[in-house]
């Protein structure tokens, strides 16, 4: 018989800890929507604009020139950030600047980037 380290040996469930967690566990839909912020965080190109983005406000033709992409496909990862409410924009005459919509966008960059250099 093959015996694991990385599971429990018996059945058992500790009640009074499993009551305590489910007392302060959020909703399933705030968590869904948990899971689709780091989705969009889940790609490299969404990622890159938003670091370029964490340095400056760009528009679409600052960010496809910086990343070596075309503008369409720039705008397109824009829209996911938005629909996500990752970025911003504001027009500024003919152009589009886009920014990231708050603090906390930056911190969770900031935090990511710091364990992945751990």
């Amino acid at each position: 018989m093959d015996q694991r380290e990385d599971t429990c040996l018996v059945e058992c469930v500790h009640t009074d800890s499993v009551s305590q967690v489910n007392a302060k566990m959020e909703s399933e839909e705030n968590l869904f929507e948990l899971a689709e912020l780091f989705k969009a965080f889940g790609d490299s190109t969404r990622i890159r604009i938003l670091h370029a983005l964490s340095f400056s406000d760009l528009c679409v033709c600052d960010l496809a020139q910086l990343l070596n992409m075309s503008s369409s496909a720039i705008s397109h990862q824009l829209r996911v950030l938005r629909g996500q409410k990752i970025v911003k924009y504001r027009k500024d005459g003919k152009n589009v600047i886009y920014s990231l919509v708050d603090a906390h966008v930056l911190t969770l960059l900031e935090q990511g980037l710091q364990h992945v250099k751990e």
